[in-house]
């Protein structure tokens, strides 16, 4: 694939250049996940927690643990399949809570479990700054070829 087919939007408005997998939307944007490092077997990254990320109760949404989880792991196994010209999406997404925080950056460390021909499954921890899990995730992932 050419360099200007890879940077070209898909069918569906996907693009596969390699800025398209970190370059976040919106909704991930907001939770606050950043891309640090990016390999096809390998993600991390980080969010800066504050009282945006708070449920009413004073402590870190749930839905920004599992935005981080799946953000992860779609841009890893995206970038695993990104010289076929392919994407990957998520088909299921497992997070585990475990323990709560109020603020402080919180590291996001994703690796590749299982990478096949058609589908990947991705773990992802998340750790505050004193190294203690505070989520565990998995996400199942199919490869696919936009417009195909």
């Amino acid at each position: 694939m050419t360099a200007e087919a890879a940077a070209a939007p898909a069918a569906g408005g996907l693009r596969l250049d390699a800025g398209s997998l970190t370059d976040a939307g919106a909704f991930v944007r907001e939770a606050g996940f950043e891309p640090d490092d990016v390999s096809g077997t390998h993600v991390t990254g980080h969010i800066d927690i504050d009282e945006r990320h708070h449920t009413p109760w004073g402590i870190v949404h749930g839905g920004v643990y599992a935005t981080a989880i799946e953000s992860a792991a779609s841009i890893g196994a995206s970038t695993a399949v990104r010289d076929a010209g392919q994407v990957a999406v998520g088909l299921t997404n497992t997070t585990h809570f475990l323990r709560s925080i109020t603020h402080g950056r919180v590291t996001v460390d994703g690796e590749a479990l299982n990478q096949g021909r058609t589908q990947q499954l991705w773990k992802v921890d998340i750790r505050d700054e004193r190294g203690r899990l505070l989520a565990h995730g998995e996400v199942r992932l199919q490869n696919l070829t936009p417009g195909a």
